[in-house]
This record gives C-alpha cells, sequence and structure tokens, in this order.
C-alpha cells in the first residue's frame, strides 16, 4: 500500500518550526565568542582584523528586532553581555594600538 503524497511529503521534507529566538541567541553567542576571542588576542599584542564584525552584528540586531517583544525582553541579557564585550574589544584595540 502506498502513501498518501501528503504523508510522503512530511517523511521527506519535515517541517520543523522556525525558532527566531534560538536563532537569536546561538548568533549572539557565535558574535560573543568571536569579539571574546578578538579581545584576547588584542590583549596579548596579536593584530587583530574585525572587519566583517559589522555585518554580524548588524544581522544580528536585524534578527533581534524581528523577535516578539516577550521573545526581544529574554533576548536582552546576551545582547547587553555582547556589547559590554564589544566595549572591551573596542577598549583593548585602543590600548594595543592595533
Amino acid at each position: 500500500m502506498t502513501k498518501p503524497i501528503n504523508s510522503l511529503q512530511q517523511t521527506l521534507w519535515p517541517r520543523h518550526a522556525y525558532d527566531a529566538a534560538a536563532d537569536v541567541a546561538a548568533l549572539s553567542q557565535g558574535v560573543l565568542d568571536t569579539v571574546d576571542m578578538a579581545a584576547g588576542l588584542a590583549m596579548g599584542g596579536r593584530r587583530v582584523d574585525v572587519g566583517g564584525l559589522d555585518r554580524a552584528v548588524g544581522l544580528l540586531c536585524a534578527k533581534a528586532l524581528d523577535l516578539p517583544p516577550a521573545e526581544g525582553h529574554a533576548a536582552c541579557a546576551g545582547l547587553f553581555a555582547l556589547l559590554t564585550q564589544v566595549d572591551a574589544l573596542s577598549l583593548a584595540l585602543r590600548m594595543t594600538g592595533t
């Protein structure tokens, strides 16, 4: 006996709900990890190229703005942590002259 087309489609291409808040959290953590690494390298006297970081932060901001209010408020802690680390990176780059 053959399966109906809808059942077959669900087997071959399952539809998973897109979790925008999880996407923002993962992107935020990825950017945070990058910023932390760059700050550590800069403080160690290494030259750091932060080109492209603005695109990642821009994408993160755009995705965060698209969140529903309750999920956006929940994402604030991670975004503030990222802001703190970006400020620390900026200070490290200024201190080391890189």
